[in-house]
């Protein structure tokens, strides 16, 4: 039981990330200015924990504990496939997004000139590769270091407090809004 603590901090953490990231994006990079990037109130977007929960499962294993030549030289590999699950993943979402709201929140895509019914581009696609390999070679170790100075108790508590602050999120936003 500890494990899935410590993988749901894991995908709170990469889901802040990934809302701080689309942020900075749209803030810092296109300076549309700021609006919440995530389909909840709260300052996540699941569906970066959700990709990196994806990588920690099947890409994350080829490089945990290994020696960092080995790690070094499967930074390609790793680039990869985590491009090729975040794209899929994101593909996966906008038919979600789509059929439970709508639309999806990147529908800007069709200004890409490589992209698919606006649903997935190969420059986000990259960029997806380029943070699977920042998520795993720099943020897990950070991540379980972090797990691992909290101590059981420490995991039991914040992860605790994220999945109540989660669950009430998706109450304001999905029937209380």
């Amino acid at each position: 039981m500890e494990k899935v603590k410590k993988y749901f901090i894991y995908f709170m953490l990469y889901a802040i990330f990934g809302w701080c990231y689309e942020v900075f994006l749209e803030v810092v990079i296109y300076r549309w200015g700021f609006s919440n990037r995530g389909i909840l109130f709260g300052p996540y977007c699941p569906v970066y924990g959700v990709g990196a929960l994806a990588f920690l499962f099947t890409v994350y294993p080829l490089i945990k504990d290994k020696e960092l030549k080995k790690k070094l030289f499967m930074i390609p590999i790793v680039f990869l496939l985590t491009m090729l699950i975040a794209t899929a993943i994101e593909l996966v979402t906008s038919y979600i997004c789509e059929l439970a709201m709508g639309s999806w929140p990147w529908q800007t895509y069709a200004d890409y000139q490589y992209n698919f019914q606006a649903r997935i581009a190969l420059s986000p696609s990259i960029r997806f590769g380029i943070g699977g390999v920042l998520f795993l070679y720099i943020l897990q170790p950070i991540f379980e270091k972090f797990c691992q100075k909290l101590g059981k108790k420490g995991v039991t508590i914040l992860s605790s407090i994220l999945f109540i602050l989660l669950i009430l999120d998706g109450i304001y936003t999905f029937i209380l809004k």
